[in-house]
């Protein structure tokens, strides 16, 4: 296997001694999906967690992780982060804002430090995954040592949750 370049993600990773496995996969331009990607490295939808950008109408810039086969909802992820509503950051004005781009958009090393929302199915796994903050890698890691790097809060925030 060819050496693998170290991304933000990573290096803040190594900086913080939080050791991770990178997980890579062929990215298909035509189906960034996270089902799509776990299918490719093997792993249950459930450990692996996509990162969603938000913005409220009274926090700002809010990150949302949740598994690849959930969707988001977004009234009740308002009323986590009391906002009264909040909307999805549009694809033009991610990179600016955090760094990342539309499937390659990591948790971990964004240009600032956004409040995080780990979705609580997380804490039914030892490690999960996030992106490497580039297509094609994913991190596998400790759930904890994500959580506690990030200052991530867990809450249930996706359609259907109970």
């Amino acid at each position: 296997m060819s050496k693998i370049e170290k991304t933000n993600a990573m290096r803040r990773l190594d900086a913080a001694k939080i050791a991770y496995q990178p997980l890579t996969y062929e990215v298909d331009e035509n189906d960034l999906s996270g089902v799509h990607i776990a299918d490719q490295v093997g792993l249950p939808y459930a450990r692996m967690f996509k990162t969603l950008v938000a913005h409220g109408d009274k926090t700002g810039p809010l990150v949302f992780c949740l598994p690849v086969d959930r969707e988001i909802d977004l009234r009740r992820a308002a009323a986590l982060t009391g906002n009264k509503r909040i909307e999805m950051v549009a694809v033009k004005d991610l990179l600016a804002l955090t760094g990342y781009v539309r499937g390659g958009c990591s948790p971990i090393g964004m240009k600032k430090r956004f409040p995080t929302y780990l979705h609580a199915s997380a804490l039914d796994f030892d490690e999960i995954t996030v992106s490497a903050g580039c297509k094609g890698i994913q991190l596998l890691l400790s759930r904890e040592k994500l959580i506690e790097h990030l200052g991530a809060q867990t809450a249930f925030f996706a359609a259907n949750d109970p």
